[in-house]
């Protein structure tokens, strides 16, 4: 199974750079030459996320700034972002560069990404109307006020080029919160959709027609569907997807994808204009990446058909069970 090990090295085409912490003399780059990343490593300092922010937002000139990285804040197993989504719009007007943020840069030896909890991320779009990029690791908390899962209603944003929802059980309502967002630039689509472990309501396919569809996403050319427990059934839709005739990349990776799902892809619509096919941690047998390799390779499409760790189970009745990449985790 794979893990979140390593925080964001870059976003937006920056590298990262952590701001730092109290009592840190680390020369400070310039405002638009980095992805400032906002929160220390759990347990390394005790200060408040929204007090670090204010720290930046006094030393940085903020109206340089082109990426916000948040980390971690606080208990986030315990814990939403509300006061951070709440202390990044009320700077809003002092951030009139940003262009990309990605909410929850939290390692699996932090928080499993099951645990970290979410809320509305919505108010971020919205208060953010330049923003081209967006990303977010969402699982499901618990608190004393009950159970804190990402929310994403749909919404109308101009500018997002690309945007990223990690997860390892995505509630069926960010997928038809997302489907029926108008999202007229957006070029890049990544949604983890999990598995329904722990009683999470996923999605099935017909919650992701509006998405294949492609109405509502004129400009989409990569289009991820990772991490999923009905890998299968995805690719049978993606056989007569109006949206694929349009992509250059198609990712089914990370998840449970067998011959079944490779069958209805290879008899479905061409994919020969695709750059790029990754379908990596699968359950795919030899013969079958054999035929898909021979389909794509003389058009020069670039693979990934590796297997990787994908890992199954036989169950007590015989049944065998396909692990997604990255899975709930129990306590």
């Amino acid at each position: 199974m794979r893990t979140q090990d390593h925080h964001l090295e870059g976003l937006y085409g920056l590298p990262a750079f952590t701001f730092p912490a109290p009592g840190e003399t680390t020369r400070l780059p310039e405002p638009d030459a980095v992805a400032w990343r906002i929160g220390y490593e759990r347990w390394t300092s005790e200060e408040p996320w929204a007090e670090t922010f204010g720290r930046f937002c006094a030393e940085v000139d903020t109206t340089r700034v082109r990426a916000l990285i948040v980390g971690n804040w606080h208990d986030m197993e315990s814990d939403d972002p509300s006061e951070v989504i709440e202390a990044l719009l009320s700077k809003r007007d002092r951030l009139p560069a940003l262009r990309s943020m990605f909410l929850g840069d939290i390692t699996d030896i932090e928080c499993k990404l099951s645990r970290i909890s979410q809320t509305d991320v919505t108010p971020l779009l919205a208060g953010f109307p330049a923003l081209e990029e967006f990303g977010v690791r969402a699982g499901e908390g618990v608190s004393m006020e009950g159970v804190m899962r990402l929310e994403f209603p749909a919404l109308r944003h101009t500018a997002l080029r690309r945007l990223t929802v990690e997860s390892s059980g995505l509630p069926v309502e960010v997928v038809r919160g997302v489907g029926a967002s108008d999202l007229p630039a957006l070029e890049h689509l990544e949604l983890w959709l999990g598995s329904s472990d722990e009683g999470v309501d996923c999605c099935e396919v017909a919650d992701l027609e509006p998405i294949l569809s492609g109405a509502r996403l004129p400009r989409l050319r990569h289009l991820a569907l990772r991490n999923s427990e009905i890998l299968d059934e995805v690719a049978a839709a993606m056989a007569s997807a109006p949206v694929v005739a349009r992509l250059d990349v198609l990712d089914l990776s990370l998840g449970t994808l067998g011959d079944d799902g490779a069958a209805a892809l290879l008899g479905g619509q061409p994919l020969t204009h695709l750059k790029r096919l990754d379908l990596h941690h699968n359950f795919l047998s030899e013969p079958f990446r054999q035929r898909i390799r021979q389909a794509l390779e003389p058009a020069g499409v670039e693979m990934d058909l590796d297997q990787d760790d994908a890992e199954s189970y036989v169950g007590g009745d015989g049944t065998v069970w396909r692990e997604i990449c990255v899975g709930p985790v129990s306590y």
